[in-house]
């Protein structure tokens, strides 16, 4: 399918042959919620923790006698049941990344490619480069864009005056095409990629 090349400057570039096994596909919903829930799931830290009765600070002595009382007995005030005591059964450190196959992946990851091209999401730009680093000058161009919301994924390599632009803008997340992920191009509204992330995605995944 034919596709046409803009610049930063909201111009024209030509046009270019976007591979249909990569971005013609007919999106899987399942796939792309697996491929999303295995992204959040892998990137949580997991180290959420409470304590146990053998970690809280206080006195093991027994609270009140065996017998005699009328009361329930007990060891001492570090048990779960007591305010103040250890938490039973509460969130310990572990990992929550799960597995999912390769070709999973691959095909989630051609899934939103294919899903932004087909809701007429997704741009094809020239190149994206900065003559210098200026937040001001990149806002510009993307207000005349009228992009938003935006996942711009460049080459191999990101160009460092961009990256700087971008630091400060809300809204826009910029990745070289290694790093071109399922979860970062559905969450935003505009898929922007340069004419070398099409190569090498096409390459990645054709």
């Amino acid at each position: 399918m034919q596709a046409e090349v803009k610049t930063l400057d909201n111009g024209e570039a030509g046009t270019i042959e976007l591979n249909d096994a990569v971005f013609g596909i007919e999106p899987r919903t399942d796939i792309l919620h697996r491929v999303v829930n295995w992204q959040l799931a892998k990137r949580r830290a997991g180290t959420h923790k409470t304590k146990q009765r053998s970690e809280i600070r206080g006195s093991g002595a027994k609270v009140w006698r065996q017998k005699g009382t009328g009361r329930a007995r007990h060891g001492n005030k570090k048990a779960p049941i007591f305010r103040g005591g250890g938490i039973a059964f509460g969130p310990q450190p572990r990992s929550h990344e799960t597995k999912l196959p390769k070709k999973v992946r691959a095909l989630g990851l051609k899934c939103a490619l294919s899903a932004k091209q087909a809701a007429g999401e997704l741009v094809v730009l020239d190149e994206a480069r900065l003559d210098e680093p200026k937040t001001k000058i990149l806002a510009g161009k993307l207000k005349g864009l009228g992009w938003e919301s935006v996942t711009i994924v460049g080459g191999a390599e990101l160009d460092e005056n961009l990256v700087r632009a971008a630091r400060n803008i809300v809204g826009v997340r910029l990745l070289p095409s290694a790093g071109a992920n399922v979860y970062d191009i559905l969450r935003r509204d505009t898929l922007v990629l340069t004419k070398d992330a099409v190569e090498q995605l096409e390459a990645r995944l054709a």
